[in-house]
């Protein structure tokens, strides 16, 4: 058994001043169960705990480090910045720089630079409803977009994951405008145009799903949708905060070749620091204050810290198009022989994978939407997650997230992964 009397302590310590001990849901071992453990420092494809520790790191920040922990360029890009100043609170160059260059490579019109994906999303929402002047939006069964009170209505992530079935606090007002359709289910989702066309400002989706495990939309899933949104005068929004920059150098609208309206990001932007973003059509984004009457404000918008990593992050996965084949090999070559050792013991399962993105499912044969993914033999993927992390792998401690994998980690972390694996029985 490894050593984490430090993380055991930390923990202690931890549940007396914050609640369950942890600043996010999703870092608990709420699902899993046990105690969460506490890192101290990271680089490469490695994270290291108080206890000295070292584990292959397949969360890597819920997706942000896809270069890994670390990377110098990043790294150099943050200490230069910390040499002239923190914060600013007005505009500067960096902001200007970084606008331009998400633009550029994610083919849209204008950005508003923000402080993480909830924000994001919830600025996405109320854009689209000035723009189209109706309330209503629809969202998809299992798809997180943050904590904002109009989300939490069937979302996926930590909500799924503690089995919280109503999340308190939240009026009946605040999610009265809520729609929420089943994911990969293109029938349903026009059953509800049909009756409500005239209300419905926005569609809004996780065109990958990350937050009941890695969920692919059906083939031609996105680019009906898209029809759909036409035909019934709303805004389709595409919540690419996991997957924009991940998947492809221009997210998912460049894999399947599908323009949303808007678009909103996360994670990979900042590379590891916080932020957020949301873009579109530049006559929808010029109703944003001060051009228009669509309010929104940040003091740490466009912090130049954060930016100063995120566009070093940018930079190297523009330059190096190269990054993003070498992912999809590596993730792969995980899904493939983790298939090979799975079927060899008679564990059956079902490995959803696109990119640098996937999840394992245990006792199904297929997850395609949110109640194929509760259907899952969750109590074996937690035996799973705990067998791996006492021989030095550390997965996402869920069933209903996504494994992320980075440019840093080989093959010789992957055949760690696989041979640990293997040596898994039920």
């Amino acid at each position: 058994m490894k050593n984490i009397t430090k993380s055991t302590n930390l923990f202690s310590r931890a549940s007396k001043y914050i609640p369950g001990g942890v600043n996010s849901p999703v870092r608990s071992f709420g699902s899993v169960g046990g105690n969460p453990i506490f890192i101290e420092k990271a680089k490469g494809a490695y994270l290291h705990d108080e206890d000295g520790n070292a584990y292959i790191d397949l969360i890597n920040s819920w997706g942000p480090m896809i270069l890994g922990h670390n990377r110098t360029e990043v790294v150099e890009a943050i200490k230069d910045r910390t040499d002239q100043a923190i914060s600013f609170g007005t505009p500067t160059r960096y902001e200007v720089e970084m606008a331009e260059l998400i633009c550029e490579i994610a083919n849209i019109d204008m950005i508003r630079l923000v402080c993480s994906g909830t924000e994001a999303c919830m600025s996405a929402i109320r854009l689209a409803r000035a723009y189209t002047g109706k309330n209503k939006f629809i969202k998809f069964d299992g798809c997180y977009h943050g904590h904002s009170d109009a989300f939490l209505v069937s979302a996926g992530s930590g909500v799924a994951s503690l089995n919280i079935k109503n999340v308190s606090g939240i009026t009946a007002g605040a999610i009265q405008d809520t729609i929420v359709a089943p994911y990969n289910n293109l029938e349903a989702l026009e059953t509800i145009l049909e009756k409500q066309a005239n209300e419905i400002a926005a569609i809004i989706i996780e065109p990958v799903a990350g937050n009941m495990g890695c969920v692919l939309p059906k083939e031609g899933y996105l680019e009906a949708i898209k029809v759909l949104c036409t035909k019934y005068n709303c805004l389709l929004i595409f919540d690419e905060v996991m997957t924009g920059f991940r998947l492809t150098i221009g997210g998912v609208q460049q894999l399947k070749n599908v323009q949303p309206d808007l678009v909103t990001y996360g994670k990979v932007i900042g590379g590891g620091l916080p932020i957020g973003a949301f873009g579109g059509k530049k006559e929808i984004m010029k109703q944003i204050a001060p051009s228009g009457s669509v309010y929104q404000a940040g003091t740490l918008s466009g912090n130049p810290i954060a930016i100063s990593a995120g566009y070093a992050n940018l930079k190297i996965l523009k330059d190096t198009p190269e990054i993003y084949a070498n992912l999809e090999e590596k993730a792969i070559y995980l899904k493939e022989n983790l298939t090979e050792v799975f079927n060899k013991n008679d564990i059956k399962h079902c490995i959803n994978q696109i990119g640098s993105m996937m999840s394992v499912h245990f006792g199904v044969d297929e997850v395609y939407d949110f109640d194929s993914s509760k259907k899952s033999d969750i109590n074996t993927f937690n035996k799973y997650f705990h067998h791996l992390l006492e021989n030095g792998i550390h997965l996402p401690p869920s069933s209903f997230e996504s494994w992320f994998i980075s440019d840093a980690i080989s093959l010789k972390e992957l055949d760690i992964i696989v041979n640990v694996s293997a040596s898994f029985k039920l």
